[in-house]
């Protein structure tokens, strides 16, 4: 893509809501007295911000720009991450365990487990939680720099540090408050600024009816877009089914997974792992201000959520559509490269003979670093042959050629190709916004986390509240910093999700196996619960460096030890090794506390876990605002949705 320029409206709006959200940071900072002010909000938020703030925070790269680019490779498949893989799990978090985080008075999801188990648990879970919201950070961080850098031509590099300066600013200032009104900011900005986006597009195709059946040709060819290799086709409504493909198993649906890796993989595993053990989302519902608020916040999430795949996935579908129709003159965007890359490469195609294609290829190929489609560079070698083509026109072509697609970049082209002076400002706010809200949310977890968790139980006890306030400042600059060198990490990836649901596999999967027995069994030891959670996290590793994804060379994205098994994507690998890391744990922590002695009696468990603890009575709510029966209701909207999209 080659970068726009800005009208004055579109830097107005930018610009104002850079100063309003680090406005509300300065605001807020006069309010921040004590530790427990900075980093927990001391418990004193209503429901309703409470409840945008949770799915906000959620908000980032994995949703926007993740979202929208599995929308254009998988299809509504892609909306099993929210019916399948995120409703259910909310509402169990609403009715079972926030009475657990919330009554306990534990301060961070690790310092239950300390209160449930002992140390060793709380440390583990520590410091695998301060990793994976550093990669959760950097995703985001890398994903609004590469934003930047194809929307406005901006340096990588300065975009990272610029956009990451501002998040430090309010979040230093205003600590976790600052993050959750921003985040109800964000919120209204991504909804004002993608809905344009979405209706733009499906008018710009001929509607949803045109749009199904445009993506039915990119099902019977998806080669002929790059989304796979040539051969491989599937049933016309691969892409607009969202659980036929699956249910025929994973060589019948592009994301390459059965029903069994669905649904216990994701709408069991990794669902429960993000949404109930996560303390990025967990730390909203516990800013609440009292128990009713907090074990609302995930139901009032849970409305919104239901609906923004239409939102954030339909854009990649659209995009996918987009491809079909030549009258259009789009396509997924490519990998970003360097001006020297295209410089050989135009020098190659100058050089090249229309009678030796072959050659042209390869030397083209080899100067982009990337493959390329034989056919276009035969024809752009041929047309320069017959009639000089200018440098701009040469570049377009090898653009075009490149046979490698850049999903990240697929909400970004659409914003490009719809958005005019003023509504392109609002789109870009939006995605500012919700890169932002995915580093700040990430950042106030870590900050507490390690504060708390780590710094004050090991390194610094006893201290005055005072030093600990000073501490999580300290550690705020330390968690951008260590973000910053995540976004690199993460820029290697070419779909942000594929790289979340590997660090979520590796981090939440086998910890809900600890929850899970921790909550709902008495039995469970402490040293069941840290060698099987160590077991757990031991494991993603030894299954992620046995395995591959198709189409992957053994390295960073597996197969570093050997490789035994391939699997068809790297969607499939995540939810398998998920699978693999819960179930271990779960083995293990079993079979350890069968063997070992309970350290802490029953009535030390009281409020811990849930044979123990008093049934939390609700008689001050209606009937129909009971926890339980809202999470019903929705459930039952949950299923309607699938089968809708059947």
């Amino acid at each position: 893509m080659q970068p726009i320029q800005l009208a004055w409206i579109d830097y107005t709006i930018l610009l104002a809501y850079v100063a309003f959200v680090i406005g509300i940071g300065w605001m807020l900072s006069r309010y921040m007295k004590t530790s427990a002010d900075f980093l927990t909000s001391a418990r004193s938020i209503p429901t309703w911000v409470t409840g945008l703030a949770f799915i906000s925070a959620n908000l980032g790269a994995l949703e926007l720009v993740g979202m929208a680019a599995s929308g254009a490779k998988y299809g509504i498949s892609t909306a099993h991450f929210y019916w399948v893989g995120a409703i259910p799990a909310m509402i169990f978090l609403a009715v079972f365990m926030m009475p657990f985080y919330y009554g306990s008075k534990a301060r961070s999801v690790p310092e239950y487990l300390k209160m449930r188990f002992d140390e060793r648990v709380r440390a583990l879970n520590s410091i695998a939680f301060a990793v994976m919201t550093i990669f959760a950070s950097g995703i985001s961080m890398n994903a609004l720099a590469k934003l930047l850098n194809q929307l406005l031509g901006w340096n990588y590099n300065a975009a990272l540090f610029i956009c990451s300066g501002v998040v430090l600013l309010y979040v230093l200032k205003g600590g976790l408050t600052s993050a959750i009104y921003t985040e109800v900011l964000q919120f209204f900005m991504i909804v004002l600024g993608f809905a344009p986006v979405v209706y733009l597009g499906l008018k710009d195709v001929g509607g949803w009816h045109a749009m199904n059946s445009s993506l039915q040709t990119v099902a019977t060819n998806p080669a002929a877009l790059y989304l796979k290799e040539a051969g491989v086709t599937y049933a016309p409504d691969a892409w607009m089914s969202a659980w036929k493909p699956v249910l025929a198993g994973p060589a019948n649906n592009p994301m390459g997974v059965d029903w069994f890796a669905m649904i216990f993989g994701l709408g069991f595993v990794l669902s429960f792992g993000y949404w109930c053990t996560n303390f990025l989302v967990v730390q909203r519902a516990m800013a609440a201000k009292n128990m009713t608020a907090a074990r609302n916040t995930p139901l009032v999430a849970a409305v919104p959520k239901m609906f923004f795949p239409f939102l954030v996935i339909v854009p990649g579908m659209i995009a996918a559509a987009l491809c079909t129709l030549p009258d259009k003159n789009y396509r997924i965007p490519p990998p970003i490269l360097s001006a020297s890359a295209y410089a050989s490469a135009l020098d190659a195609v100058k050089a090249a003979s229309p009678s030796d294609s072959a050659a042209a290829v390869q030397a083209v190929g080899a100067a982009l670093g990337k493959p390329v489609a034989a056919d276009k560079i035969a024809s752009l070698v041929a047309a320069n042959a017959a009639t000089p083509l200018s440098d701009e026109q040469i570049q377009q072509g090898l653009y075009n050629s490149i046979a490698e697609n850049d999903y990240d970049s697929v909400i970004l082209s659409l914003v490009k190709k719809y958005c005019p002076a003023g509504l392109l400002g609002l789109a870009l706010t939006a995605l500012l916004a919700s890169f932002m809200s995915g580093m700040a949310g990430n950042v106030t977890a870590f900050n507490t986390v390690f504060t708390y968790d780590l710094y004050q139980a090991y390194f610094a006890k006893g201290k005055s509240d005072r030093h600990y306030f000073l501490a999580g400042k300290v550690v705020t600059v330390v968690g951008i910093a260590l973000s910053i060198l995540a976004a690199y990490f993460a820029s290697m990836y070419n779909n942000c999700m594929d790289i979340i649901q590997l660090v979520f596999g590796f981090v939440n999967a086998p910890l809900f196996a600890t929850f899970l027995l921790g909550m709902f069994w008495k039995r469970t030891t402490a040293t069941g619960a840290f060698l099987g959670l160590f077991g757990g996290i031991g494991s993603s590793a030894l299954f992620h460096a046995l395995t591959l994804a198709q189409g992957n060379a053994p390295g960073v994205k597996g197969g570093y030890l050997s490789v035994v098994h391939v699997f068809p994507s790297e969607m499939a690998q995540n939810f398998w090794l998920a699978a693999f890391a819960f179930t271990a744990c779960f083995v293990l922590t079993l079979v350890i506390s069968l063997t070992t002695a309970r350290t802490k009696s029953d009535v030390e468990l009281k409020g811990l876990v849930y044979s123990l603890t008093p049934k939390i009575k609700s008689d001050a709510l209606p009937f129909f605002l009971q926890p339980g029966v809202v999470g019903v209701v929705l459930l039952i909207a949950c299923v309607i949705l699938n089968v809708l999209f059947w």
